[in-house]
């Protein structure tokens, strides 16, 4: 049996032998479902599929394993005023057998990451995911965290720079500063925060195969409260040209978020590129086509 590739240095070894043992040891009433790996590219978590129905997440990193109680009481919060599915958390499991964290078991959500052939309907996706934000933006903000990626991008202006340079032959850095420092110079939002997902990437996306239609929005460990202009990435990350035309007119917001959101779709894609360049290939991938259409366009 061959492991699973490790992304990160601090990474502990997992595998179905590990994960079965936790499965008997602490759900022994589903002890006997077959268990099999999921192909995922994700980079949080590790994905193991358990029977038909359900499937096993086990955290990559103690940052993502800390996430698993705060991100299980917001799907619980929010499912119900979402038009799409969310994860559904059926039980939490504890160390064990040297794995050192919580770890969760959620029932599974059907569909395909929104890549490439995949794209089948670029304008009804777009008005899917722009009708997912305002929902997701409409819900009840009292009592809600800061998201992960939530207020003025300023105190990521050191690192941003730093990491575009790290980037030089790469990318054009000179423009991507030019346009880092644009994003910088936009108008704050002053309205009141709104809840946010706040990791609006295509491994996070779920469509139907067949009619490209958002069925499912998954991994919710960055979502809180911030600035709207957070989610607009989707329209680099998600969305191709057409469906990002049709997703800007569908959700909305002003120049300003619009700036903004241009600025948080570079400051990730810089950081997920320099980060995951021979570690994840998709990774990287994907954070050259978003910083290829943000320094193109």
């Amino acid at each position: 049996m061959t492991a699973p590739r490790t992304l990160h240095d601090d990474e502990p070894a997992m595998d179905e032998t590990l994960v079965r043992g936790l499965i008997a040891d602490q759900f022994p009433h589903w002890a006997a479902l077959p268990l099999r790996p999921v192909a995922s590219d994700g980079t949080q978590n590790l994905l193991f599929r358990l029977g038909d129905d359900l499937v096993v997440r086990m955290p990559r990193t103690s940052g993502a394993a800390a996430d698993v109680p705060g991100e299980q009481a917001t799907v619980r919060r929010l499912a119900p005023q979402l038009p799409v599915a969310v994860p559904e958390p059926l039980g939490t499991g504890g160390p064990g057998r040297g794995y050192p964290w919580p770890w969760a078991v959620y029932r599974w959500l059907p569909g395909a990451i929104p890549t490439g052939d995949r794209l089948t309907d670029p304008a009804r996706l777009a008005v899917d995911v722009a009708e997912f934000v305002r929902a997701l933006q409409e819900a009840d903000p009292a009592g809600a965290p800061a998201a992960y990626r939530s207020g003025p991008l300023a105190p990521r202006d050191t690192d941003t720079r730093a990491t575009i340079a790290r980037l030089d032959g790469i990318v054009d850095t000179g423009a991507a500063a030019a346009l880092w420092q644009d994003a910088l110079d936009a108008p704050p939002w002053t309205g009141p925060e709104v809840w946010l997902h706040a990791d609006l990437e295509p491994g996070n996306v779920l469509v139907d195969p067949g009619t490209g239609r958002l069925t499912a929005v998954i991994d919710f460990g960055c979502a809180g409260l911030g600035d709207p202009a957070v989610d607009l990435i989707a329209a680099w990350y998600v969305l191709d040209d057409a469906g990002a035309a049709v997703f800007r007119t569908a959700v909305g917001r002003d120049e300003a978020a619009w700036r903004r959101g241009r600025g948080w779709a570079l400051t990730i894609a810089v950081h997920e590129l320099a980060y995951y360049r021979g570690r994840n290939a998709f990774m990287a991938d994907t954070a050259a086509r978003v910083l290829d259409r943000l320094l193109l366009g």
